[in-house]
């Protein structure tokens, strides 16, 4: 198979405020009601892991967002004595750590990994998570890995165990997250942060709009073949929900081009990012649906002026802190010095 790299990636970025609502969740354990089938998504990502050569050549998407998360540590002034990875894949994070110069403002910047004691890799496939153990970055930072059976069940640390929890490109196949949320939330001191970036919503629209044009046209019905996604809505509302102070969520887009469909439904798979819906049609799509798929993902979405076909990577990235005293508080309503209006230059309404 070609090697198939992003061809021209365009960043957009914007801030997402998110809405306060009230979410019911279950206690730990399996979920009530389940989206995602857990045994296709750890079978999908060991059978990608085990094509090592394949794996890393897609690892661009998991590598790039790791080192957008790990920027997030610059502005935190503190060392974290011990940092959970939930979900480390083939531990993307840790090499983001390792990497020198990570500040930009500062040439000379040392690697966050010298404010790390120790990093515990938690993940369910032993292939990924094992898959880059031989590598340089491993000298560089104290990794601990550990397999365990599920995400979706108890975590296996006592309350207050963590510096920090850091989330990679993970939690967007948990099932029910508000569960997790609140273990994370258990798990890390007070006054510690969790850092977190998962697909949203919007991602591959243009895939999935393509593909059920194509199955209306070929076979007069559609059926789900890419993953349903949160919404940066609920994000917010649902880390408020378990416990988490002080929130910060933000969307960027990261567009990468592609020479077609099929190219980019094959670095999907070997990511290990294929559709696990849990009623999803059984065996692959069909070649006429596929054929369609192409031809009307480039009708609507192929740009005059590109080489390829754009796919749209829509990132959530959050940073809550669980409550701890002396933690710094919002000012109280209406206590601003400020009018927004004179900051904004006039122009708005008299009430």
């Amino acid at each position: 198979m070609t090697s198939l790299r992003p061809l021209r990636p365009i960043l957009r970025s914007s801030w997402a405020t998110a809405t306060v609502r009230t979410y019911a969740s279950q206690t730990p354990g399996n979920p009530v009601l389940e989206i995602f089938n857990r045994k296709t998504k750890h079978l999908q990502k060991d059978r990608a892991a085990r094509n090592v050569e394949e794996s890393r050549k897609v690892d661009y998407i998991k590598d790039e967002v790791a080192m957008r998360l790990c920027e997030r540590l610059l502005d935190i002034k503190r060392t974290f004595p011990n940092v959970l990875d939930l979900g480390a894949n083939s531990c993307n994070i840790a090499r983001a750590l390792t990497t020198p110069n990570p500040d930009p403002t500062t040439p000379s910047s040392a690697p966050l990994s010298d404010r790390i004691g120790n990093l515990t890799c938690v993940e369910t496939s032993h292939a990924l998570l094992h898959r880059d153990a031989d590598l340089p970055f491993n000298q560089s930072l104290s990794i601990t890995r550990e397999v365990i059976p599920d995400l979706e069940t108890t975590l296996p640390y006592e309350p207050n165990s963590f510096d920090a929890v850091l989330s990679s490109l993970s939690i967007h196949w948990i099932n029910d997250l508000p569960s997790l949320l609140a273990q994370v939330n258990s798990i890390l001191k007070p006054d510690c942060p969790f850092i977190a970036a998962m697909f949203g919503g919007d991602t591959l629209f243009e895939l999935r709009t393509s593909l059920q044009l194509a199955d209306l046209e070929r076979r007069g019905g559609v059926s789900p073949h890419v993953s349903p996604l949160a919404d940066v809505r609920d994000v917010g509302g649902l880390l408020n929900k378990a416990g988490f102070k002080m929130l910060t969520v933000d969307v960027e887009d990261i567009v990468v081009e592609y020479p077609d469909t099929f190219a980019l439904m094959q670095d999907l798979q070997a990511m290990g990012e294929n559709n696990a819906i849990l009623h999803r049609e059984a065996g692959p799509i069909s070649r006429d649906v596929l054929l369609a798929n192409e031809a009307i993902y480039r009708e609507l979405h192929k740009e005059e002026d590109s080489r390829g076909i754009p796919a749209t990577f829509r990132l959530i990235y959050m940073i809550g802190w669980k409550e701890g005293e002396g933690q710094a508080q919002p000012l109280a309503r209406g206590s601003g010095q400020v009018n927004l209006k004179d900051l904004l230059g006039g122009g708005g309404f008299d009430s």
